[in-house]
């Protein structure tokens, strides 16, 4: 059986008991595999841009399950999939940009499933307006260590599969992409123990920057004060956790 990473086993826990799914940019495959060996996914796509990859991903599954036919398949993003053809699309280990891309380039398609799990490596409070503002809720936000990173997972269902349930997520009116209270939304604070040592270490890099444009002699006065804004907000939000 095969055994999951930390990050690995987050995104597993997204996918409820019975739920098919599809990993898209699947690298080696070990998460849809590993629903599938664990009974949890009836039915698994390993999905990859890369032929290196995806390759990875058929050996692996050769390798440990030989009798068994996973459906594997090369291609970009979403494209590999019909509508509606599996009840979650777990994205992972890519950037907010790259998932924004491949999410609005069939956007009914995507709003065709029933969850998304998505596991951006940068471009996180992009990533969470664009979904805000295109139909999407998000229900979780995780918290899980790699090394010297905290991922965030987000769990996000389409609007029109609330079904009564009340998301943690709300639109922000005057914040734009790149604010920080979506790069650092209020709601991570309920993230569980690492929210603190998250909201710290961005606390901290935005007072590096702080820093470093108090030693300028060419500081703009503009920028200063939304550093300034961005540090009291930071503070505000690790007084609350």
């Amino acid at each position: 059986m095969i055994r999951l990473t930390d990050r690995l086993q987050v995104l597993a826990d997204q996918i409820e008991q019975n739920e098919t799914m599809a990993d898209i940019g699947t690298d080696h495959g070990f998460l849809p595999i590993a629903l599938w060996e664990r009974g949890i996914s009836p039915k698994v796509i390993m999905a990859d841009i890369s032929p290196g990859s995806l390759d990875k991903a058929r050996e692996n599954a050769r390798s440990l399950y030989p009798e068994e036919a996973f459906d594997l398949r090369l291609g970009s993003g979403i494209r590999v999939l019909e509508k509606a053809e599996v009840d979650a699309v777990v994205l992972a280990g890519m950037g907010g940009a790259l998932m924004i891309h491949i999410l609005s380039e069939e956007l009914e398609k995507t709003l065709s499933f029933q969850k998304l799990v998505l596991q951006p490596r940068n471009g996180q409070g992009k990533l969470r307006c664009w979904l805000l503002a295109n139909g999407f809720s998000i229900m979780r936000e995780s918290l899980v260590r790699e090394r010297k990173y905290i991922c965030e997972v987000m769990t996000v269902l389409p609007e029109n599969r609330l079904a009564g349930r009340s998301p943690i997520s709300k639109k922000m009116p005057g914040c734009g992409a790149d604010s920080i209270e979506y790069e650092v939304p209020p709601w991570i604070k309920n993230a569980g123990p690492l929210a603190d040592p998250f909201i710290v270490q961005k606390l901290s890099i935005e007072e590096n920057v702080l820093r470093g444009m108090l030693k300028s002699k060419h500081a703009d006065e503009k920028q200063l004060q939304q550093v300034k804004m961005r540090i009291a907000y930071l503070k505000t939000l690790k007084e609350g956790v």
